[in-house]
């Protein structure tokens, strides 16, 4: 159904207001962000005769810019080749959402600042070890380092394609197959460059009782987000692996647009 007829018709002055909300639903949802949005007096009375869902603009707004707050509900202990000594956290937000994970090498002593990566879930890369990103050797390394290091937390967030989910993320991957690369395929689909919500893992974070880190990463993004939440980064551990002939492109567009610290 058009994602705008959900939505109660809005003020006059402030047709912003809907076009955003009615935007950010489709996104919420993964789809292509392009909507078709329709006003009259009587629209509410429409949508109830459809038996579509009635939301205002602002709740719309309200509860999906509000930061994600996942809670911990299980965790186990899992060996992995990388990293042996592993406990696997579950995390998932009391209104619902995708799960989020975290990957507990040791028993970091929160006292200290904890050696954390925030990765995102990759799961050509991470699963089926595609050669377009250096998602899946960034990984495998990260976990490699903190079982070399004793202790570190790996957060594993759910949020593929930098946020806009698999099949917008495989439309983005056609787009590069014909020349476009990976900023301006985001940017042909309706997306920003990067739809991600780092706050999520500053959550994560706080639930574990971790407040000052050593992050790993090529993102000075991610470090501004942590700071901005209250986690300190004390120190940035660069992981620069995985570079190939498939994906040098890629990760030179990511130095060049996205302002990772490649060189």
């Amino acid at each position: 159904m058009p994602a705008s007829a959900a939505l109660p018709q809005a003020p006059q002055h402030a047709p912003t207001v809907l076009h955003r909300a009615a935007i950010r639903l489709v996104k919420a949802a993964e789809l292509l962000p392009a909507v078709l949005v329709v006003t009259g007096p009587d629209m509410v009375e429409t949508a109830l005769r459809n038996d579509l869902g009635i939301l205002s603009a602002e709740d719309v707004l309200n509860q999906i810019l509000l930061p994600r707050d996942p809670r911990p509900v299980s965790d186990a202990r899992v060996p992995m080749l990388a990293a042996r000594n592993g406990r696997l956290h579950v995390f998932r937000a009391p209104d619902g959402g995708p799960e989020h994970y975290a990957v507990e090498v040791g028993t970091p002593d929160r006292n200290q600042p904890v050696l954390v990566r925030l990765h995102s879930a990759c799961f050509t890369g991470d699963v089926l070890g595609s050669l377009k990103c250096d998602c899946g050797p960034q990984l495998q390394a990260a976990l490699r380092a903190m079982e070399a290091n004793g202790t570190g937390v790996l957060l594993y967030l759910n949020q593929e394609g930098r946020g806009i989910g698999l099949a917008n993320k495989m439309r983005a991957y056609s787009l590069q197959d014909q020349g476009l690369d990976t900023v301006e395929a985001n940017h042909r689909l309706g997306f920003e460059d990067d739809e991600r919500d780092f706050r999520t893992g500053a959550a994560l974070l706080r639930q574990m009782g971790i407040g000052r880190v050593r992050l790993m990463t090529n993102n000075p993004a991610k470090i501004a987000r942590l700071d901005s939440e209250g986690i300190e980064v004390v120190e940035r551990v660069e992981l620069k692996v995985g570079r190939g002939p498939e994906n040098t492109r890629y990760l030179d567009t990511k130095a060049r647009k996205s302002g990772h610290l490649l060189a």
